[in-house]
């Protein structure tokens, strides 16, 4: 008989890690988040998973609250051998975890225990780590403390952005879960417990993740760039006193003189003079406008030359 499993993801990064089990040929029941509004327009919208695991003709289950009663018995009736998570969004308490047969397994987009919670992919970059992963670990109450079952390694490229470090480890989970849940189901893998030392934790991203403080080195907002890129984007305040999204750029040779914030068009770009070294902004998004490049917008503004505002004069306390 085919391997009875729970999946439960919600956003894109737990697809691969959903595909994989259908590829196993596996009997999959679906558990996701229930539909949200979304859009300027609020409508009602399915998560991704929800919409891929339709497409593939599987069982979908969508509760409120995971550990209800009326959740756990529906969960309990599928009679799984294994239970899987990736980035599902709940807590899952012990009379969830203890559903599957085999017992219960998280696939995590770092290298634990570093980075363990909510965003490991953004915090690696903000470190300016060289090398993050994903692991597979069994769960456990503690916040992704579990004994591991499988690592890989991926290095962090020096200009790739959280994005694009998401959908690389988004594929590996896809991988790790296809070449190693078989033989965990069938008890040949032993997981070991996660070392002592080294535990960091990936706190949740908040506004002050995203402003951009123009007195800080060149070397950490290029890194808190391509962290918040794409989502939730870096932002500075533009001379007008408006949200402006810092899309893409790089640290630049030399120095401007002048104060930090000061910035100055250079062709299709505008170097940006920061506490320590330069750091020039290629493409940029004006608040109801398109992404652009950082020179088109100076022009638009008539101007070579303008001072970014100081975050301090904004309320970063949410």
């Amino acid at each position: 008989m085919p391997v009875r499993a729970l999946f439960m993801g919600t956003p894109d990064f737990a697809l691969p890690s959903l595909e994989a089990l259908v590829r196993l040929s596996w009997d999959v029941c679906v558990v996701t988040q229930p539909d949200r509004p979304a859009g300027r327009k609020r409508l009602l919208t399915p998560p991704p998973v929800k919409r891929r695991a339709l497409e593939l003709g599987l069982r979908v289950l969508q509760p409120e609250k995971v550990g209800s009663p009326d959740s756990v018995r529906a969960l309990a009736e599928w009679g799984a051998d294994i239970l899987v998570t990736a980035a599902y969004g709940q807590l899952l308490p012990e009379r969830v975890l203890n559903l599957a047969k085999a017992g219960a397994v998280n696939v995590h987009a770092s290298l634990l225990p570093r980075w363990r919670g909510a965003a490991p992919i953004q915090r690696a970059i903000l470190a300016g780590d060289t090398k993050t992963g994903v692991t597979l670990m069994e769960m456990v109450r503690a916040l992704d403390a579990g004994p591991m079952i499988a690592q890989r390694e991926l290095p962090i490229d020096p200009d790739v952005t959280a994005g694009e470090l998401h959908d690389s480890l988004a594929l590996l989970g896809g991988q790790m879960c296809e070449e190693v849940l078989p033989a965990y189901v069938r008890g040949e893998l032993q997981a070991v417990p996660q070392p002592e030392a080294g535990v960091t934790y990936a706190e949740k991203l908040t506004r002050r993740d995203e402003w951009i403080d123009w007195r800080r080195s060149a070397d950490a907002i290029a890194l808190q760039v391509r962290a918040m890129a794409p989502w939730p984007g870096a932002s500075a305040i533009g001379p007008d006193g408006r949200q402006l999204k810092i899309l893409r750029g790089y640290v630049g040779t030399g120095d401007l003189p002048g104060e930090s914030g000061l910035a100055r068009r250079n062709g299709d770009t505008a170097v940006v003079a920061c506490g320590t070294g330069v750091y020039v902004v290629e493409q940029v998004q004006p608040a109801g406008k398109r992404p652009m490049s950082a020179g088109a917008w100076l022009a638009g503004l008539r101007t070579d030359t303008v001072a970014f505002e100081r975050i301090d004069a904004r309320d970063l306390s949410s």
